[in-house]
């Protein structure tokens, strides 16, 4: 098993993808905390995965990752409950106000940053002194397709989930001699509540052609949860010691013979966030 003697924590992890990757983190051997805002939705999310996985721990604490105050809390528990944190898993997001930047509510942007960035940030922030004392930790971001794409009428997720990506990447050098990995994934397209979101809002909110391609996913499929939850158990895993900073798809990349090129990463910018400059594109403009 590839996570045996794990510990893992995993935010938004009772229902969607995060759910999808506590049932592989504990088929692969891992002890798990799964947390997100509502108790009653967790604790049978806990239940289902515990009746389904008997020797590895499936624990639940609730907690918004945006109350600094819940977080520390959520580390505690989770290191009083299992001794020791292996990996940590950012999942827990929102899809934010939709609409024109101008017309949404101002104080649900907010919100949406609070818990898309300062949901990542905290829990971190939290977790980093127990991983440098470790000397070594794995921490996994969910980006989303706002991290590398303009998404209209959906600002606040775009901009939060490109700032997340940027917050990786920094802390992947901050965290890179304390042998500290810290990725962050693109699921891809999927049929999660957040699809349920946009169509709720209908294509006045966010848009014809983004209303269309969500009401694809809904009646056709999406990508499946099971290729996101693959890479993560692969980032949590000794595997990958050594890749770190980089954003990838689960669907489009490589990933499963990524140590193959761990050296060649290490000294590159592939699978970053750049500027991109005419002479990339085979134009001189000076």
């Amino acid at each position: 098993m590839k996570l045996k003697g794990i510990n893992a924590l995993i935010t938004g992890g009772s229902q969607g993808l995060g759910k999808a990757i506590a049932e592989h983190y504990l088929r692969e051997g891992a002890n798990v905390v799964l947390c997100a805002r509502s108790k009653n939705e967790l604790n049978a999310t806990r239940d289902e995965l515990a009746a389904k996985a008997a020797v590895p721990k499936v624990l639940a604490c609730p907690c918004d990752v945006a109350n600094e105050a819940q977080v520390k809390d959520l580390i505690a528990f989770t290191l009083r409950e299992l001794g020791s944190l292996q990996a940590l898993v950012l999942n827990a997001g929102v899809y934010g106000p939709m609409g024109s930047t101008e017309s949404v509510d101002l104080d649900e942007w907010r919100r949406a940053i609070d818990i898309n960035l300062f949901g990542v940030l905290l829990p971190c922030r939290a977790a980093i002194p127990h991983f440098k004392k470790a000397g070594r930790g794995k921490i996994v971001v969910l980006s989303g397709g706002g991290a590398t794409n303009p998404l209209p009428n959906i600002s606040s997720y775009a901009a939060s989930k490109a700032a997340v990506v940027r917050l990786m990447e920094t802390l992947a050098e901050e965290l890179r001699s304390h042998h500290v990995d810290v990725n962050a994934i693109a699921p891809g397209a999927l049929a999660t509540r957040l699809v349920d979101e946009v169509l709720a809002a209908g294509p006045e909110k966010v848009g014809a052609a983004f209303y269309e391609k969500n009401k694809q996913w809904k009646e056709k499929g999406a990508t499946p949860l099971d290729l996101g939850a693959g890479l993560a158990v692969y980032l949590a895993s000794a595997e990958s010691d050594g890749i770190t900073g980089r954003l990838l798809s689960a669907q489009w990349d490589p990933w499963k013979t990524l140590h193959e090129h761990r050296d060649e990463l290490a000294t590159s910018d592939i699978y970053c966030l750049r500027r991109i400059v005419p002479e990339d594109r085979g134009k001189k403009w000076s």
